[in-house]
């Protein structure tokens, strides 16, 4: 392990053009030149509620960057290794990818461990908030940009593109699709990968006026006022068909909420989700509670009681679904473009 560069598309920009810069001179050991100055602003968090968010692009995410949730980040991040038993991706890379882009990549954990696992290749996590550890594979870079944006990364430049849990982060997802492919070499792929907002069982346990569907029907009404959807299942898929990539596979998993399934691998999965959704629910909420739809943080934290309850009754069995959808760059695709 060494030192991340930390390497960030807004600061070098900006700044007077080393890209030798380290971790350090990036936030806070500079002597008063543009980059510090920008990383000042970088790093002066907002704090909302008893929780700290991101300063780049203030409001463009909505959940905290915080220690708390770090840390469920780290948690689901082990959810998701058990829904995909124990693989990275599903995307057919092969065994020798030598470029890899993680979107949104919050605490770096997952590109780190893509770092580990492809040595040879060069890994970029992208991100809001300079929240990931100052050591990490040699290999492995974390740049500070929002992909909303146009981006700062050449065409045909990767042969992976990951993006993980980015709903109700995006206004337009076809174009945030568009930009993938663009970045993508021939042959090379993209994957998404979305968890669902609506909680089901298949038993009808979870209540009518159950305060988990009422937690999710609110954010319904959320995205349609920030006009960013949490809901996109089934949509991924077609946008990466409308935008040029081939061999389109999505895959669909359960993921349980408490260890009440009788499948031993369910089972696994409910209890650390249980834990993960425990420590997620406030994150997950304050913020479009109080900034889109006007609630009391007093209010807030009511429901969420309500919704810690449900999922600590072991009468309720739910769960909610888990996309995965991934599509390769046709080979041709530069002659396609000439």
């Amino acid at each position: 392990m060494v030192p991340s560069p930390a390497t960030q598309s807004l600061l070098i920009a900006e700044s007077s053009g080393s890209e030798d810069n380290d971790y350090d001179s990036l936030y806070g050991s500079g002597t008063g030149t543009d980059t510090t100055s920008l990383s000042s602003s970088i790093t002066k968090y907002r704090y909302e509620n008893g929780r700290r968010y991101h300063a780049y692009s203030d409001g463009k995410y909505w959940a905290p960057n915080d220690d708390k949730q770090n840390g469920q980040l780290d948690i689901f991040h082990h959810i998701y290794s058990l829904v995909l038993e124990g693989d990275l991706f599903k995307a057919p890379i092969g065994n020798d990818p030598q470029s890899v882009l993680d979107l949104g990549t919050g605490t770096g954990i997952w590109a780190i461990d893509m770092a580990d696992k492809f040595p040879s290749a060069r890994i970029i996590g992208n991100d809001l908030s300079p929240i990931q550890p100052e050591w990490v594979p040699p290999n492995l870079q974390f740049e500070i940009d929002d992909f909303t944006k146009e981006w700062a990364h050449q065409s045909n430049s990767f042969d992976f593109v990951h993006a993980r849990a980015l709903y109700g982060s995006i206004s337009d997802w076809p174009q945030f699709i568009s930009r993938a492919y663009e970045v993508t070499k021939p042959g090379g792929w993209f994957e998404s990968v979305e968890t669902t907002v609506e909680h089901l069982s298949d038993d009808n346990s979870i209540p009518k006026d159950s305060a988990v569907l009422e937690w999710g029907r609110n954010c319904k009404i959320a995205e349609e006022k920030i006009g960013k959807s949490f809901t996109l299942e089934y949509k991924i898929k077609p946008w990466m068909e409308e935008q040029g990539f081939i061999n389109v596979v999505e895959k669909e998993y359960k993921v349980p909420v408490g260890p009440w399934p009788q499948d031993k691998h369910l089972k696994e999965i409910g209890k650390y989700n249980l834990l993960n959704m425990l420590e997620a629910a406030e994150g997950f909420t304050m913020a479009i509670y109080t900034r889109v739809l006007g609630w009391d943080p007093v209010e807030v934290h009511a429901l969420l009681g309500q919704v810690r309850a449900e999922y600590l009754n072991r009468k309720v069995h739910g769960y909610y679904r888990l996309f995965v959808v991934y599509g390769q760059k046709p080979e041709d695709a530069c002659k396609d473009a000439e």
